[in-house]
């Protein structure tokens, strides 16, 4: 056989393999069900960038229920068998609904109410105290009393835990707490914990139990490094609970390429603790195999105040796509104004759409967002695109320019409030785990809108006429990055 014809015989074989190769990517990809947009963008990818594009989807793109072991994994929400303490809160159910249609009839969402409870287990909690807290210099103070006064358990989950002077002093106070025989129990992102090996030895040694939340790092777990806990809650006793926007990060406080950072977060005293202590424990048994269990768990709630808070849960286990049916049916519910923050906006067509009609239909829309971030600027340009059609749907958005933006929330009609973790893009509804407080309750609705309007006063308006202004060259380079939003 001459050399040309061993040339084009293996030419031959390439394009069959590769043919070969197209046709089962195609198929694998249609039949995971995906959305449009998001099959197309792995089509061409796959296409452009054959041996890339498998890596970059085995690390970042399969859906957890295509790995049978997963399965075995408990399934993110409330109501397991490991909830059995919660019963008398799950028996309530129905008296705080009516309690809300009653007592804050401005609040009563009965379809959103109904949602969250199916689709994500959520239970409605009644009796609480509840406060906002912007910012870490609000939060961290509160935290680390909290954590120093703990009398029988100390449960941290976080998504970002560096060491610095801060988390030093959070370091010392676990420390300290459980070689006085409180119970300290720590969760934190595999990606997101930059602690020493000493610093995490030191906990250990006290008597912390500290662990990586479903460690990827290793051989057969690569495949969910994508999968992110990017929770931040801590429940004190159990009966205090934080959840919100703010990591255990020096950082929040003097951020190095920001001149300030701004956040939102909750301090809850009451049962809405109880959900959230719920929620770490199945984050738990999912980690290390562990049940805890017992009402010493859940703290007698001392509180009359009727504050209804509901508790969601999402994440890539998950049946449902929570948090974003929960933000969809918020903004699908707006009779007069939707207020919202996110330091992300790469939203789903769902989402986008549910925008533009509630602006369309004369609802009072203003969006708040970071404009760049300290590093990577995908998500920051791709968002222009969907500012684009917002706005020309009526919409109002609003770029945060005093510092970097991160607070999470969404506040409909002044009577309605979310405030958790969850950005408003992709990620967050479909590959995070991820946890948000609905809040029944106009005053904390009316405190929260003057917490938006403060922050006007630090933003510029997004206008059509200046993005139209920008080079052509920069607005296609923008409309390129929106491709990517569905792997984002």
């Amino acid at each position: 056989m001459t050399l040309d014809a061993i040339f084009n015989l293996g030419s031959t074989i390439i394009t069959i393999l590769m043919l070969i190769y197209i046709i089962a990517a195609a198929v694998f990809i249609i039949m995971e069900n995906r959305s449009p947009q998001s099959t197309f963008a792995w089509l061409f990818l796959f296409i452009t960038f054959p041996i890339v594009g498998i890596i970059i989807y085995i690390f970042f793109g399969h859906g957890w229920r295509a790995f049978s072991q997963e399965r075995e994994i408990a399934r993110q929400e409330l109501g397991s068998e490991l909830m059995g303490d919660l019963g008398e809160l799950f028996e309530r159910q129905q008296e705080y609904i009516e309690r809300i249609a009653a007592e804050r009839p401005a609040s009563y969402r009965k379809k959103l109410l109904r949602l969250v409870q199916k689709n994500s287990s959520s239970v409605l909690t009644g009796y609480n105290d509840v406060e906002i807290l912007q910012d870490a210099t609000q939060k961290y103070p509160r935290l680390l009393a909290d954590i120093k006064a703990a009398q029988s358990t100390v449960h941290l989950n976080y998504y970002i835990w560096t060491e610095d002077s801060f988390t030093l002093q959070i370091k010392e106070a676990l420390i300290e707490r459980a070689q006085a025989g409180v119970e300290v129990r720590c969760l934190y992102d595999a990606s997101g914990g930059a602690m020493s090996k000493q610093y995490l030895a030191d906990l250990t040694a006290a008597g912390v139990e500290i662990h990586p939340y479903l460690e990827y790092r290793s051989l057969t777990r690569l495949h969910t490094a994508n999968y992110r806990s990017h929770r931040k809650i801590a429940v004190i006793d159990g009966k205090i609970g934080y959840v919100g926007g703010l990591n255990l990060d020096k950082e929040q406080i003097e951020p190095p390429a920001f001149d300030t950072w701004r956040d939102t977060h909750l301090r809850m005293v009451g049962e809405a603790a109880w959900a959230l202590q719920a929620s770490f424990i199945i984050s738990w048994y999912n980690t290390t195999g562990q049940k805890i269990a017992g009402k010493k768990y859940y703290a007698p709630v001392e509180t009359t105040n009727f504050m209804p808070v509901q508790i969601t849960q999402g994440g890539p286990d998950s049946q449902w796509k929570a948090i974003r049916q929960l933000y969809f049916q918020m903004i699908s519910s707006a009779e007069d104004k939707i207020y919202m923050q996110s330091p992300f906006f790469v939203p789903d067509e769902s989402i986008l759409e549910a925008l533009k009609a509630a602006a369309l239909a004369g609802v009072d829309v203003q969006l708040m967002f970071t404009p760049r971030g300290s590093t990577y600027q995908i998500p920051y340009r791709a968002a222009h695109t969907y500012f684009e059609e917002v706005v020309e749907a009526g919409a109002k958005v609003y770029l945060y320019q005093a510092g970097y933006f991160h607070p999470k929330t969404l506040n409909i009609d002044n009577a309605v409030i979310s405030i958790g973790t969850a950005n408003m893009d992709i990620r967050s509804f479909s590959l995070n785990y991820e946890t948000t407080a609905i809040v029944y309750d106009e005053e904390k609705a009316r405190e929260l809108e003057a917490q938006f309007f403060e922050d006007l006063k630090h933003c510029t308006e997004w206008t059509l006429e200046e993005y139209k202004n920008f080079s052509a060259g920069h607005r296609f380079v923008d409309s390129v990055y929106r491709l990517a939003s569905p792997l984002l």
